[in-house]
């Protein structure tokens, strides 16, 4: 949990602006369930600015300041209130080379103090105020503890650690008690006011070098659980191995808690019972965009299959299986076969699963069919019954407001109207701590708000340092920066409404048609194919992982469930802006230049999946608002949106504000080594998944 990252220079731009507190309101509002009282405001308005000043005069403007985090995601979900410090500022040492220097700050507003007690300082009185307070220094000491200890985010690197209060409207005569002989000690114990303030400009130039912290920041925040590993990336690494992922926090309650319950119900694959245990359990875990649900899914599925469990991972999603079989399993048909989708179970195995993992469970479907089966193979009963028929154990991982398609009907009450139908077990988790995009949920609450998704009334974004968002004027000009950055190592995709007719790959040669037209710039959509196409065009299923794939528009079919470095969104003519209010339009097609093509004859959307005889106008507004809600939250580090509509496109610039704060744009090139990670290619064939490395060669993969 934190709720700000920025150089000690952008935060006071930031607040030049007035977009500092208001910011830093709305994401404890969202962290802490409750409104930030006045004099924690009037706090940061105030203290945290004085001591971003201070940094800026003394030269180290580039100084990182991380504002109000807990020092790990377990620390984050402490009972009660979490332990949070005001301000972790984070740097290079400048004697010790790479070395990562690190100042805790406890600021405080106190202008008077007095003792409590004649023999100690650690308690004492400040005016305004009924209880007694504790010493910052101990406060400071926890903080200390938490962050250089055996479980710390500091523990096993290179590292300086101090800490200090800083009282910036006090003087030293007026809380001598604080600086007395009998106070605290320890590196975390020192006391500035402003009678010291250059004294604390000198103390704080020969903590941090003054080319900043950027690339200190990023291992920091790594450490403590709040940057991601792309989801493919991490399993190449740790495909076969027992443990594929370190979750944090909530995360790593859930998994244990389903674990326990597992080995309860289920038996030794080695031992078997004499009498087996019938009871059927069913899990239930719900939780936005980038909670978590995948990383924790995946590791049970690793742990169980590590203790001989029978378990398959289904999804509804074909892009997300695809790209997991084509680029994770590729040449291990035995890994491969371990992920299947929820309509393969018509016919239940047998015998059944020792447990069924259901990721993207909002895409159940109503009846298991496919206009290729025969009509004794399709689905006569509810698809999730034969999924709970098809295991012991099922677990659901679902986000109701990522539904876009009509005929996706999986919700909470589904599940549970299933669960008594079958006389099973319910229990029911959430994920709450959200890590896509950054890490910046206040990005994903801005999003739904822009897009109505929420009743929240939309507000201009405010640049955070975990996630950058942009407007292009122009598509050539997405594409551009899109482009820039995927040759330069990133990770990077171009995204589109379904607003433009889908040609079929024409010929034998299967040339992809440049459907997307706006203006003179046309793209092709990716490849409806399940084969290359001509000039090595993907085929959908592994059009957002294939090198090539960079040369085509996805839509949310192919996009939902996987992320990018960077994600250029093109919002067509299904879903504008018009006096004040979001206007949803279908669109109507006309005949092309040959046979099989189609062109826009009436802009809108062209999904085939929202006709009007699929859905009323109501439902066709929310799937498209849905839709571009999974499009919008694709990226882990930019989003750069484009409307086709220059209405829409002027709404987008004012509610996306100025973008222009010194380097928070993250281009490869602008961020630092630590930040940069290049995307693996696909394993060779036969590697098999039974490979085993030592504990000192797995990498700590986090995803979230």
């Amino acid at each position: 949990m934190l709720l700000l990252k920025l150089a000690a220079q952008d935060l006071l731009t930031l607040n030049s602006r007035r977009h500092m507190v208001p910011h830093l309101a709305d994401r404890w509002r969202h962290f802490r369930g409750s409104d930030a009282s006045l004099t924690e405001r009037s706090a940061w308005a105030e203290s945290l600015v004085s001591l971003a000043g201070d940094l800026v005069d003394a030269g180290r403007g580039n100084v990182e300041m991380i504002v109000e985090c807990a020092a790990t995601l377990d620390e984050a979900e402490r009972p009660g209130d979490p332990r949070l410090i005001d301000v972790v500022l984070v740097g290079r040492h400048p004697q010790e080379g790479r070395r990562l220097s690190v100042q805790l700050v406890e600021l405080k507003r106190w202008s008077l103090v007095t003792r409590v007690e004649q023999a100690t300082a650690d308690l004492v009185h400040v005016p305004g105020m009924e209880e007694a307070k504790k010493h910052p220094a101990l406060q400071l000491r926890r903080y200390y503890d938490a962050f250089t200890g055996d479980r710390g985010p500091l523990n096993g690197l290179s590292f300086e650690c101090g800490g200090f209060a800083y009282l910036h409207n006090a003087t030293d005569e007026s809380v001598r008690p604080l600086n007395d002989i009998d106070a605290p000690t320890g590196p975390y114990a020192r006391v500035y006011t402003k009678d010291g303030r250059e004294e604390l400009m000198s103390d704080l130039r020969e903590s941090f070098d003054e080319e900043g912290g950027a690339s200190e920041a990023e291992i920091l925040l790594s450490r403590m659980g709040l940057r991601n590993t792309p989801l493919l990336d991490a399993m190449i690494c740790s495909r076969g191995e027992d443990t594929v992922f370190t979750l944090r926090g909530r995360q790593k309650a859930v998994a244990d808690q389903i674990m326990g319950t597992a080995s309860q119900v289920l038996p030794n694959p080695r031992h078997p019972a004499l009498i087996p245990d019938e009871r059927r359990v069913i899990f239930l875990v719900t939780g936005g965009a980038g909670t978590g649900k995948s990383a924790v899914g995946l590791q049970l599925k690793a742990e169980l299959e590590a203790q001989g469990r029978t378990v398959k991972y289904a999804s509804g999603s074909r892009a997300f299986n695809g790209a997991i079989q084509e680029h994770v399993g590729y040449g291990d048909r035995e890994f491969r076969e371990t992920f299947t989708y929820f309509s393969h179970f018509v016919t239940p195995p047998d015998p059944p699963l020792d447990v069924l993992i259901c990721d993207e469970a909002h895409r159940l479907r109503d009846r298991s069919t496919n206009r290729f089966w025969k009509p004794e193979q399709q689905g006569t009963r509810p698809q999730v019954d034969e999924l709970l028929d098809a295991s012991r154990l099922a677990v659901f991982f679902l986000d109701e407001g990522q539904s876009v398609r009509p005929n996706e009907v999986g919700t909470v009450d589904l599940i549970e109207d299933a669960a008594r139908r079958h006389g099973a077990q319910l229990k029911r988790y959430e994920l709450r701590e959200q890590f896509r995009c950054g890490g910046s949920d206040a990005y994903i609450r801005w999003v739904r708000a822009l897009l109505g998704v929420t009743d929240e009334a939309p507000q201009e974004w405010t640049q955070d340092g975990l996630m950058h968002v942009e407007v292009a004027d122009t598509p050539g000009e997405l594409e551009l920066i899109i482009r820039a950055e995927a040759l330069a190592g990133a990770s990077a995709r171009m995204v589109a409404g379904y607003c433009w007719p889908w040609t079929k790959p024409l010929g034998k040669e299967k040339r992809l048609e440049t459907d997307v037209r706006i203006g003179d710039w046309h793209r092709a959509w990716n490849a409806d194919s399940d084969t290359f196409c001509e000039n090595d065009a993907p085929p959908s299923k592994i059009w957002s992982v294939h090198k090539n794939g960079l040369d085509q528009i996805g839509c949310v079919y192919t996009a939902q469930g996987l992320e990018w470095d960077w994600c250029g969104v093109i919002m067509g003519d299904d879903m504008v802006r018009r006096d004040g209010r979001w206007v949803f339009r279908r669109g109507k097609h006309c005949a092309g230049p040959e046979k099989g093509v189609k062109r826009v004859a009436v802009p809108g959307s062209f999904d085939p999946k929202v006709k009007p005889g699929s859905v009323d106008d109501e439902e066709f507004a929310r799937l498209v608002r849905h839709a571009y809600h999974v499009l919008m939250t694709r990226a882990s580090r930019a989003t750069v949106l484009y409307s086709t509509d220059e209405e829409t496109r002027a709404y987008l610039k004012q509610m996306v504000g100025a973008v222009e704060i010194q380097g928070l744009r993250p281009t490869w090139d602008n961020l630092p080594q630590e930040a940069r990670r290049p995307h693996l290619p696909r394993p060779r064939r036969g590697r098999g998944r039974n490979r085993r490395t030592s504990a000192s060669q797995r990498p700590d993969l986090k995803l979230f």
